[in-house]
């Protein structure tokens, strides 16, 4: 897998080279701006970017909004972007513009190396994976939302928001408490409840998360 790096942070950049090398991965480019990251990347084709959302000049979104343009403009690359802070309207954006290969993590978890790198593979791949924090604030609105979430049980939400984490159906068993037949169970009416058609599973998982994000995100205002 071949990683170009957005930070500005210095210490912050050169860590991550460091933690992405040593487990395996390589990092083509580590830049410090928005505009070095997308040049990069259009120089390189990279497989994934890891990006921060703030980045100069303004350290607002330029990150971001960069993410945005290379999955527009590259959409074979994947693209992960971290933050200091849960913002919702960032994850929804990012998901709404195709299936998967999406990432939304709180720089803190990057200290979980073997998750975080675990994480970048799975996004890689073309999955998701959203940092828990990020999913406890779409759940915190989910009595808000449409009707598709209404139409969930409580215990169908939380094995939707582990699913949204990215998590497998024998991880979403164990922190549930539950069986795997169980969590097969609770998926696939998760799919009925979305509407969704008989497809490969990972890409079913992949739609459901989109469904949930699109219906959470339609129930309040943002949270940072």
């Amino acid at each position: 897998m071949r990683v170009v790096i957005g930070e500005d942070e210095v210490l912050l950049r050169e860590g991550l080279v460091h933690l992405l090398e040593k487990d395996g991965i390589e990092v083509v480019a580590a830049v410090g701006t928005a505009v070095e990251l997308e040049t990069e990347v259009d120089r390189l084709s990279p497989d994934l970017v890891v990006t921060d959302i703030r980045m100069p000049p303004s350290r607002t979104d330029e990150g971001l909004l960069a993410a945005l343009r290379i999955r527009q403009t590259h959409p074979a690359v994947a693209v992960v972007v971290l933050s200091q802070y849960v913002q919702r309207r960032y994850a929804t954006e990012l998901l709404e513009q195709r299936d998967g290969g999406v990432g939304y993590l709180l720089k803190q978890r990057i200290a979980d190396v073997r998750t975080f790198t675990a994480d970048l593979r799975r996004v890689q791949q073309g999955g998701t994976a959203l940092d828990p924090d990020v999913v406890a604030v779409l759940v915190s609105r989910a009595s808000k939302a449409g009707e598709a979430l209404s139409g969930l049980t409580p215990r169908q939400l939380e094995v939707l928001g582990l699913m949204a984490e990215g998590r497998s159906n024998a991880h979403i068993a164990a922190r549930l408490g539950t069986s795997e037949k169980a969590v097969v169970q609770h998926t696939s009416r998760i799919y009925d409840a979305f509407g969704l058609p008989v497809a490969a599973d990972d890409h079913r998982r992949v739609l459901a998360v989109i469904r949930y994000l699109a219906a959470a995100g339609n129930g309040g205002a943002s949270s940072q």
